[in-house]
């Protein structure tokens, strides 16, 4: 016989909690794809929900508002880059555009990666709640690092203007895909790149 009885709304099933990482995943997953489609103001829970085939209490159960699930997205997608920053710490300071640069279209460059990111920046540029969890989460571990490297007074515009910098390129790449930038070999642009970064980071 069928059980028809309703469950609590919010709460898993006995099967989805011992699923719970699965489920997790797959409900990251579609929130990924939903922002990257449609931006931060046009996705909702129940959107990811149904895109993950869960129910949207499932959604807020495990990760709240959808704030907080563009947050989890957002800390998911940069993992690799958060992972490996110690490796563009490392080394030569007068190397560290071309290993910073080499990061970040690595990311780019890996279809895994790149379709977070593109939920990332899409969402960030039109939405401030979007922009102000990248911030928190990408600019403070991220950048910051970076700036306490640089030995000049104005440690941290320099690591945002080489942001700004890769970020720019990164857009006119992969999101708007302006040619002859958008099909051009990776380390053509970035042995062009690297020296501007640089530049940024330890010129006069």
């Amino acid at each position: 016989m069928t059980d028809t009885a309703p469950r609590r709304r919010g709460r898993p099933s006995r099967t989805q909690s011992a699923d719970a990482p699965a489920t997790r995943d797959r409900i990251l997953a579609a929130a990924r794809e939903e922002f990257s489609q449609r931006g931060y103001d046009k996705t909702s829970v129940r959107g990811i929900a149904k895109a993950a085939g869960v129910d949207s209490a499932l959604v807020h159960h495990y990760f709240g508002t959808k704030e907080q699930v563009f947050e989890a997205a957002v800390e998911v997608a940069f993992s690799p880059a958060l992972k490996m920053r110690d490796v563009v710490l490392e080394g030569p300071l007068d190397e560290v555009g071309e290993r910073m640069t080499r990061l970040i279209f690595g990311l780019w460059e890996n279809p895994v990666t790149r379709m977070p990111l593109l939920a990332i920046v899409r969402s960030a540029v039109n939405n401030e709640t979007a922009a102000a969890v990248f911030r928190r989460l990408v600019a403070a571990q991220l950048m910051r690092r970076i700036a306490g490297r640089l030995d000049a007074p104005d440690a941290e515009l320099r690591t945002e203007l080489a942001a700004a910098q890769l970020v720019g390129v990164a857009m006119m790449r992969y999101v708007i895909k302006i040619e002859p930038l958008a099909s051009a070999d990776p380390e053509l642009v970035i042995a062009r790149l690297a020296p501007v970064v640089q530049g940024h980071l330890t010129g006069p």
